[in-house]
């Protein structure tokens, strides 16, 4: 019998639980969101800057193209 009044609270808990509503203060979710967008731009300026490379892809390329001409006869195995 203990099992039974156990799961018929269960029910009513689960029950108040969903058909609980709370008064919602809308201004202060207005006044919560707008401050979010204010600060939103200023946590991208905090991640640092990608370093410019492009003065090595022209110091390098010869090397890249040497190393592709030997893939093609490779042996596996």
């Amino acid at each position: 019998m203990g099992r039974g009044r156990q799961k018929a609270k269960a029910t009513k808990q689960a029950r108040d639980i969903k058909y609980y509503s709370p008064n919602t203060d809308y201004t202060a979710l207005q006044r919560e969101l707008k401050s979010s967008e204010v600060r939103a731009p200023s946590r991208f300026s905090s991640e640092p800057v990608e370093p410019d490379y492009s003065a090595y892809v022209d110091k390098y390329a010869d090397d890249l193209e040497d190393d592709d001409d030997g893939v093609g006869t490779r042996r596996i195995g």
